[in-house]
């Protein structure tokens, strides 16, 4: 078994303690409740027949802010870098965030997240996909579980990937 570890990152409220909270305990709350430093859990996920310990590190607030240590991303192979669906601000940076990522986390690999999709219609979210500079990964919803076991086994791949 590997151990590896792995970042959530992105702007405040956008979901990441959730996907944290929906992936580690299968649970979701909807009262906000933001994110002071750090929060570090294990989980282990079988992906391609071979077990992965993920450190999954839910960090807070914006990425390139200085509130946010470098420190935090040193070591990370996976970042998940989660944007708001029903909140455009959250995507206006994504290029810039995505490079200053690359610039610290050379070796990270990096999995773009559309979180909230349980707020948005399928109409909204083609319109939403035209605005955003890159494309995403996965959309996800942490309310409804929705793609977030997904988006954890494909970076866990991933993660072996890099073996």
């Amino acid at each position: 078994m590997i151990s590896r570890k792995v970042i959530l990152t992105g702007s405040f409220g956008v979901g990441k303690t959730s996907l944290f909270n929906q992936f580690i305990y299968q649970k979701f709350d909807d009262k906000y409740l933001t994110t002071i430093g750090v929060k570090v859990n294990n989980k282990i996920v079988e992906a391609n027949g071979q077990k992965v310990s993920m450190m999954v590190w839910d960090i807070a607030g914006e990425v390139s802010q200085d509130k946010v240590p470098v420190s935090y991303f040193l070591g990370a192979s996976g970042i998940i870098y989660v944007m708001d669906l029903s909140r455009p601000l959250t995507f206006a940076n994504l290029e810039t965030d995505i490079q200053f990522l690359r610039d610290i986390a050379p070796n990270g690999d990096i999995l773009i997240i559309a979180n909230k999709v349980d707020l948005v219609t399928p109409d909204q979210l083609v319109a939403i996909a035209k605005e955003v500079p890159l494309a995403w990964d996965y959309a996800t919803s942490a309310k409804t579980g929705e793609n977030v076991e997904a988006l954890f086994t494909d970076m866990a791949k991933r993660l072996l990937d890099q073996m």
